[in-house]
C-alpha cells in the first residue's frame, strides 16, 4: 500500500500500537483479523494523504463506476505486480491487495474500506484492468533530488570513515531518532553513533536502491564481501537531515525485499 519497505513498517507498527490503545473498543465476539486491517488501511490512508499522494491517484482514479469484467490477478500475484500496484490509487490499490492476494469476500471488503460491494467491485475491476496493462512493466526507481543524492553519498563517506562529528553537522538539532523496536525520541539524547564505536564498530553504511527506493544500508563483514544487513533511512529537508530511521533489529524489513543494488560504499567496493 504504501510503496515502501520501511514505510509500510512504520504504518504497521503504528496500526498494533493504534489497536492496543483501543483494544476496550474491540468486539471479541467478531474476528479479530478485520478489526486489525481496517485499523492498518485507516492508517495507511492516513499516512498516503500526509504524503500528498492520496489527493494525486485519487484524481487519477476519477473515471467510469463501472467497467468490463476482468480477469482477477490471481492469489499468486508476482512481486513484479505487487510493485505496480502501489501505480494505482488507494481505494483500487486496497481492493485488489484484499480481494487477489487475500482472498477477502466482497462484502468484507467493503466493510474494511468503507464502501459498499458495487463500489468495491468497480474499484477492483479498474485496478485489474490498470495491471493488465501494467504488469509487462516495472516501476522506475522513484526519483531523490540531487542534493539529497549528495547528502545520502556524504552521510555513507563520513561514516565509513567515522567522521562522527562531521556526520552531526548533517543532522538538524531537534532531528528524531528511530530504533525500529528499540527507541523512539530526539536524536540528541540519544547515543546513537556511540553503538557504531563499539559493538557495531566493525558495520559500514552503503548508498542503495531498495525495490525502487534509495536509502542507506549497513552492511557488516562477511569473508571478503559485504553482507546488507539493514535499512537505514534518512528524513532529508532544505539539505539537512531531520530524521533517522533504523531498522537493524528489524531484518524482516530488508529480507522482503525483491531488489537491492549497492550503489555506493566509499570504499570498499568488495561487494556481494
Amino acid at each position: 500500500m504504501t510503496g515502501s519497505l520501511t514505510d509500510g513498517e512504520d504504518v504497521v507498527q503504528d496500526a498494533l500500537f493504534q489497536a492496543y490503545r483501543k483494544l476496550d473498543t474491540f468486539d471479541d465476539s467478531r474476528p479479530l483479523a478485520p478489526w486489525l486491517l481496517r485499523i492498518a488501511h485507516n492508517r495507511c490512508i492516513d499516512f498516503l494523504r500526509s504524503r500528498g499522494v492520496r489527493e494525486e491517484a485519487e484524481s487519477e482514479g476519477a473515471g467510469p463506476l463501472s467497467v468490463a469484467e476482468t480477469t482477477p490477478v490471481g492469489p499468486a500475484l508476482g512481486r513484479a505486480v505487487e510493485h505496480l500496484v502501489v501505480m494505482l490509487p488507494p481505494k483500487e490499490r486496497a481492493s485488489v491487495l484484499l480481494k487477489d492476494v487475500f482472498d477477502y469476500s466482497l462484502e468484507e471488503i467493503a466493510e474494511l474500506v468503507e464502501s459498499t460491494v458495487g463500489g468495491v467491485k468497480a474499484a477492483l475491476n479498474r485496478g485489474r484492468t490498470k495491471l493488465a496493462a501494467l504488469r509487462e512493466q516495472r516501476p522506475a526507481p522513484r526519483p531523490i533530488s540531487k542534493q539529497t543524492s549528495e547528502l545520502l553519498h556524504l552521510y555513507v563517506q563520513r561514516f565509513n570513515e567515522r567522521d562522527w562529528d562531521g556526520l552531526r553537522e548533517l543532522i538538524t538539532a531537534d532531528a528524531t531518532l528511530r530504533l525500529a523496536d528499540r527507541y523512539a525520541g530526539r536524536f540528541s539524547e540519544a547515543p546513537y553513533f556511540a553503538a557504531y564505536q563499539g559493538p557495531f564498530a566493525a558495520l559500514r553504511m552503503g548508498v542503495a536502491v531498495v525495490d525502487g527506493e534509495t536509502t542507506l544500508v549497513a552492511m557488516s563483514p562477511d569473508g571478503d564481501t559485504w553482507r546488507p544487513r539493514a535499512i537505514v533511512h534518512l528524513d532529508v529537508f532544505d539539505g539537512r537531515i531531520v530524521a533517522i530511521a533504523d531498522y537493524w533489529y528489524c531484518p524482516w524489513v530488508l529480507d522482503s525485499a525483491e531488489t537491492l543494488t549497492i550503489d555506493d560504499v566509499s570504499r570498499p567496493r568488495s561487494l556481494p
